[in-house]
Formats: C-alpha cells, sequence, structure tokens
C-alpha cells in the first residue's frame, strides 16, 4: 500500500516537474530588473542573526544572497535544465552537483592529507559607506573567516576537529591541511551552514548588525524588519554569468528579491493567490487543491519534507531511560492512521532518519529487522503491557514543549496525545516561540518530551548531529561511546560504499533503541507564478542556501500584466 503510494506520488511530482520544465523551455532571453516576492521554507521566521561567529543553522538561508562560499551547487545540471539534481535537499550536494564558487579549482593532496585551493580572482567586496572601501576578495578573507568561526564559544563540538591547520599560501591560494582523511570536508568549511566568508571590516564595525553586512554576492542587504521582511538589492559589481542558450548573461536578473515573514498560515496562503507574493516555497498539502482552483495559473512541485518529524524523549531521565517505556510510546500511537487521515497520503510512514533521496544510504522499512518494523505498528495492547513490565501499569505524565511556529504541529501533536491517552500516558503540552524553544534545546533545559523536526542535511550528518555524545543538535542527550567511535570511523573512512555499510547498521541500531516517536514524513509543495522564469521548484544550492537560485531567476513583467497582476 505505502509503496504503491509512493509510485503515485512520485509519478504525480515527475509530470509536475516536467510540466514546469516545458514551461520553462518556451521562456525567452533573460529580462532584467523587478522585484521576486518569496515566502520561503522558513516564511514565519525572521532571521536568528546575521554573524556567523553566532552560529546558528539558518544563516546561509538570510545570508548567501550576499556572504558567498567557497563551493556551491551547480545549477547548470538541475532537472529543469536536462540534469539529475533536484536541489531540494536542505544539506547535500553529490559530487556531481557542486561547482567552485569563490574557488575557481581544488586539489586533493597526501603526506599530509591537504586541499589545495586555487580563488577566483578579481571578484570584488563592493564599497559599503562606512564600513569598508571597495577592494578584491583573497585568500587572508578565507583564513580569517574560518578561524573566527572556529574560536566562537558557540560552535558545534569537534566541527571543524579533523582540520591541522587553514593557510593563505599566496593571494590567491588557500590549503586546508587535515589530520586526518575526513569525508565531509568540503562540506564543512567549503558549502555546509557554516563556510561563509566574511570580510574583516564588517567584524569590526559589528557583524551582528544588518546595516554593516557586505558580501561578493548577487544582492546585497538594504533593508530589514524584523518579524516583516528582508529585502536584498542587486549588487552591481557581481562577479558571475549564467550561459543560456550559448550566450552568456550577468547576474543576477532581478533588481530586488524580498523575503516576507508572516505568521498565519491563511495569511501567507492569501498572499500567493493574490500575486502579493510571486513563490511561496512550502504549502501543506490541505491548501494544495483550493489553490489549485482559485489561481489555476500557478506552476508546481512536490517534494518529501527534508527534515524529520519526532517527539525527543530525555533519555537520561525517567521513565525514558528504559527503552521499554520508549519503545511502547511508539507501539501506541497508529503512524498509519496518520499517514491516512491526518496526511489523508500525503506522507511517508518511513522517511528519518535516512532520507530516501540518499540513494546508497537508505533502507526501506520492509527491509529492516522485525524489531524496527514494531516500531511502526499500532499495537496498543503491547504497549500497554510493555509499560506494565516496566513499573508503569498506570502510565504515566510528562510535558512536551512544541514551536508554536509550525502550524503542522500545533495540528499534529494533540492527535498523538489522544493516542497516548489510550494507553494511559498524558502529556502537557507547551506551545513556544521560536526562540524560546530553540534556546530550550541548545541549552539542554527543555522538558521532558519536545516534540519538534529536524533537517536529514546529509548521509552522515543525519545521525552524527542527533545520536552522538555532546552534539547541539542531539535533543534527546543519547550518548554511546561505542557508537560516536564508529562514527569517528565512518569519517575516516575513504571508501564511499563502506561508508554506506557502516551508516545503515547504525541506522537501524538507533531505530531500534527509539530515543525518538518516529513520526511519518509529510509531502510538501512549492508554488509560483508563471511570470517567474529560469526556475524549476529548486530550494537550496547548498546549506539551506537558497541565493543562487534567485540569482538566475528573472520576472516576465508583460505576463505578469497581462495575467492582471
Amino acid at each position: 500500500m505505502i509503496k504503491a503510494l509512493r509510485r503515485t506520488m512520485l509519478a504525480g511530482a515527475t509530470a509536475l516537474t516536467l510540466a514546469a520544465g516545458s514551461a520553462l523551455a518556451e521562456s525567452t532571453a533573460p529580462k532584467y530588473g523587478g522585484t521576486l516576492e518569496v515566502g520561503t521554507v522558513y516564511i514565519t521566521l525572521s532571521a536568528l542573526s546575521w554573524d556567523p561567529h553566532d552560529w546558528n543553522w539558518k544563516l546561509n538561508h538570510d545570508t548567501g544572497m550576499f556572504y558567498e562560499q567557497l563551493f556551491a551547487g551547480d545549477l547548470s545540471k538541475a532537472k529543469r535544465n536536462g540534469g539529475k539534481h533536484s536541489f531540494i535537499p536542505d544539506a547535500w550536494l553529490s559530487s556531481d552537483a557542486l561547482r567552485g564558487e569563490l574557488a575557481e579549482s581544488w586539489e586533493w593532496k597526501e603526506n599530509p592529507p591537504r586541499v589545495e585551493i586555487k580563488l577566483r580572482k578579481g571578484i570584488m567586496f563592493p564599497e559599503k559607506p562606512g564600513v569598508m572601501k571597495a577592494r578584491e576578495f583573497v585568500a587572508d578573507d578565507v583564513v580569517f573567516s574560518y578561524e573566527r568561526l572556529n574560536s566562537s564559544p558557540r560552535r558545534i563540538k569537534d566541527y571543524f576537529a579533523h582540520v591541522e591547520k587553514v593557510e593563505a599560501t599566496d593571494k590567491h591560494t588557500v590549503v586546508f591541511t587535515f589530520k586526518d582523511y575526513f569525508a565531509e570536508w568540503d562540506y564543512r568549511f567549503g558549502w555546509g551552514y557554516f563556510s561563509v566568508i566574511t570580510p574583516k571590516e564588517v567584524v569590526d564595525a559589528g557583524a551582528t548588525n544588518w546595516k554593516n553586512v557586505v558580501g561578493t554576492g548577487p544582492f546585497q542587504l538594504s533593508d530589514f524588519v524584523q518579524g516583516n521582511s528582508n529585502t536584498y538589492t542587486r549588487n552591481p559589481a557581481y562577479w558571475d554569468k549564467e550561459t543560456i542558450g550559448g550566450k552568456q548573461y550577468q547576474l543576477p536578473y532581478l533588481d530586488k528579491v524580498v523575503y516576507r515573514t508572516i505568521k498565519d498560515e491563511a495569511t501567507w496562503i492569501a498572499a500567493l493567490r493574490t500575486g502579493k507574493l510571486d513563490m511561496l516555497e512550502a504549502i501543506r498539502w490541505q491548501n494544495v487543491e483550493s489553490l489549485k482552483k482559485s489561481a489555476p495559473q500557478l506552476q508546481w512541485n512536490r517534494w518529501l519534507n527534508q527534515s524529520g518529524t519526532f517527539m525527543a524523549f530525555q533519555v537520561d531521565q525517567k521513565p525514558f531511560d528504559d527503552v521499554r517505556v520508549r519503545r511502547a510510546l511508539n507501539m501506541a500511537v497508529n503512524k498509519q492512521e496518520i499517514v491516512k487521515a491526518y496526511y489523508n497520503g500525503h506522507a511517508e510512514l518511513f522517511a528519518y532518519p535516512m532520507h530516501p533521496d540518499y540513494v546508497g544510504y537508505f533502507e526501506p522499512l520492509e527491509s529492516m529487522p522485525d524489531s524496527v518494523k514494531e516500531l511502526f505498528t499500532y499495537n496498543p495492547a503491547k504497549a500497554k503491557k510493555m509499560l506494565a513490565d516496566a513499573g508503569y501499569p498506570n502510565g504515566f505524565s510528562f510535558k512536551v514543549q512544541v514551536c508554536a511556529c509550525s502550524p503542522d504541529h500545533m495540528d499534529l501533536l494533540p492527535l498523538i496525545a489522544a493516542y497516548l491517552e489510550q494507553v494511559g500516558v498524558k502529556i502537557e503540552i507547551q506551545p513556544m516561540e521560536y526562540a524560546a524553544f530553540l534556546s530550550a534545546m541548545t541549552s539542554r533545559k527543555m522538558t521532558a518530551g519536545y516534540f519538534m523536526n529536524n533537517g536529514h542535511t546529509n548521509p552522515t550528518t543525519t545521525i552524527r548531529k542527533s545520536f552522538t555524545t555532546g552534539q547541539q543538535w542531539n535533543p534527546s542527550g543519547w550518548s554511546d561511546k561505542a557508537f560516536d567511535a564508529r562514527m569517528d570511523e565512518v569519517y575516516r573512512t575513504r571508501d564511499e560504499s563502506k561508508r554506506q555499510v557502516m551508516l545503515k547498521e547504525m541506522t537501524r541500531e538507533i531505530l531500534d533503541k527509539a530515543p525518538y516517536i518516529w513520526m511519518p514524513t509529510p509531502y510538501v509543495y512549492s508554488a509560483w507564478w508563471p511570470w517567474v522564469k529560469n526556475y524549476g521548484g529548486e530550494l537550496r544550492a547548498g546549506a539551506v542556501r537558497p541565493g543562487p537560485i534567485y540569482a538566475r531567476i528573472w520576472i516576465d513583467q508583460d505576463l505578469k500584466k497581462k495575467l492582471g497582476y
């Protein structure tokens, strides 16, 4: 049933993508000018910080329009261009989907293991009055940015522990020397969450102040209103070009890009319907049919959410230190019914912590051991017995924090509470604003239950960040020295096929030990008006970084007027 459903969904998604691709193929040459109004995948969340030193996960989303990185996704290989890459994953670029951004070329060398990176020449930081004069980007900027990130007290534990040193060997060459081979070397300080190149002048002026930021990217931040909008204006000194139909065009095409921050779901749906938004990147299935009827010109793409949904247990606290309790609560929730009735089929029963897009790493539920399959099979009678065996014949109660920023979670959690109540377990739901919700986890002050979703990121990080000791994004506080050692071995293993086998085994193990109630993963829809050109539903060209995508979009103003907007 689930496999058949998924085949049907994937066929539909393919048809949508092909339709969008056909429309794009008919597009004329790029047109310059205009403003793109975007409801991004994080439409409810304002920028958390403008300073990379703060190590916030959303930084690339907000600064990736002006701060660039050594590498980025090669959008010429997107599906709409005849390639094989969707550029949907939140932080996974396979090696054949990678291009140099600030890096022109790179070479791996041995004894000691190191990567020598040649930087592009002639890339400029534009003038920012009161902050810096226009000047060329050079190797010292890379070294400065790395060392500042690595010195931050907020850095993720051991994130750069594999790096021995970073040095500028000449004006346009940077060498990263490693302590040993490291499988994520390019992701960690190349195109990952914490890889942006920041000029020292911005830091000296105050990198936390949005008015001071300036980078080499296609746009510059020209206005920011907390809780309302980020406004980015075309950088006339931008260096990159795009080739279309054998002809080169200077990027970006747009004069302005505006991220709209909208807290209310009905409001952002209405904004798309009425053309106030040109694009809306994350739409729940509940809104799709009404939008298709009321705005039939919209273009669509569907994608399986890149974040897994779960309720994390504090495994160092009773009763959640007992695996029988954790397994019982998994069996007490009817996950098949949630897929069918709550999501109306627009979800996968099993797609976390590995994502089905991770070919070679993902194993479907039918390939899992029976003990894992059991966690996805509704069995309240067995759940009650396991709770009694664990010493809780009358159940227990606990508190669960949830972010009020997620309509899906606010609707879903009461349903889960109702299932748990059937086996004698009661939860007290505590909605929180995002800043307080995130702080509760990072400061380890969360309640016994913590309901969230977490990005899959990539096939190695999805396990490392959530289930190894001391990691910031480890909400259950899971700690197992043997598991940590195996994770270290994964990173040192050069052979990807061997890494795949190791990570499959580790995924099975953590699923079986159930530090979470593992929940289904929903499908999400993106929609955009047909005047948005050179676009096919791509979301990220690096770790949660859409900037290079928006730099290649143009607006067909004539079509927009013809459609009455």
